[in-house]
């Protein structure tokens, strides 16, 4: 007979993709997990995991139980927070997705703030390698609470995104170059232009892009880096220019110009992401709160 245990180690591994971090996500042995895993295959009859020596990927079974899973780990955390809201003190582990550089929210002092108040509540920390596009997957498939996001447009269907701010992105050019002196630039004047960028899925990248294609204007990305604190470092070393969040260019701006761009939408959005579809735990909904009272 299936048990929460049973589920929650499955949930472990396919987000993992590794049965080693499962392993030590659980705190237990790595032979624990993959016999808890077994045991589920011979109790359904299915193979629910590929495993490979470098990877783990969830089987067409595996990829129908996943949500069913999910779901049931959550029905037994709301019992649990019932419970816990009842004897007065918050538990769990609220998991939240944020972004490699956010400006707009300091998110350490925010969890420092929730941490002193709800000491038992574990607090993990997601960044994907996708961007915003990749956190918001992660919430449309359970794998997160929350997250700060940047997502231009619509969110997807079962997200809803709640906004913090904004900042207009700016030009960054190394010193020496020909529209440094510039008395104005527009869109047009950057074609030809090589550019370091982040790759599609980050929300400056879709802000940027979509400011070019309005213009009509082809751009050329000549590298694309994942550390949006890194882009300026990149431009003052001549490897190309660069549109970037004010806050993410280094307060000495030696070998750098700031520019603005005209007749452009540059208007870089942040948000506090979350699911439409389920209720968020006790804990998750302290934090947001907490979130509401500091930034809202």
């Amino acid at each position: 007979m299936l048990e929460l245990r049973h589920f929650e180690y499955f949930v472990a591994v396919a987000e993992e993709r590794n049965f080693t971090r499962a392993a030590a996500r659980l705190h237990v042995v790595q032979s624990g997990v993959s016999a808890v895993i077994k045991a589920m295959e011979r109790e359904l009859g299915a193979r629910l995991l590929d495993r490979t020596s470098k990877r783990v990927e969830l089987t067409d079974a595996g990829e129908a139980l996943l949500p069913r899973a999910r779901a049931a780990l959550d029905a037994a955390r709301e019992a649990r927070d019932a419970v816990d809201e009842v004897r007065g003190g918050l538990r769990g582990t609220v998991r939240i997705g944020t972004l490699t550089s956010v400006g707009l929210i300091d998110v350490p002092a925010l969890l420092g703030a929730f941490h002193r108040v709800h000491p038992h509540v574990g607090l993990r920390l997601h960044v994907s390698p996708r961007g915003s596009d990749g956190l918001l997957d992660w919430l449309v498939d359970g794998t997160l609470d929350l997250a700060v996001v940047s997502a231009p447009g619509r969110p997807p269907p079962g997200i809803r995104v709640r906004p913090v701010g904004s900042r207009r992105l700016e030009l960054v050019l190394p010193e020496g170059h020909r529209l440094a002196g510039a008395a104005e630039v527009r869109v047009a004047d950057l074609a030809g232009e090589s550019f370091v960028d982040f790759p599609a899925g980050y929300g400056n990248r879709t802000v940027t892009d979509k400011a070019f294609a309005d213009a009509g204007v082809q751009r050329h990305v000549a590298i694309e880096v994942t550390d949006i604190a890194s882009g300026a470092s990149f431009v003052r070393e001549g490897l190309g220019v660069a549109i970037l969040p004010p806050f993410v260019v280094p307060d000495d701006r030696t070998g750098l110009v700031i520019k603005n761009v005209t007749g452009a939408d540059l208007e870089w959005p942040l948000g506090l992401a979350v699911s439409a579809l389920r209720r968020p735990s006790a804990a998750a909904r302290a934090l947001l709160a907490l979130i509401d009272e500091k930034v809202g």
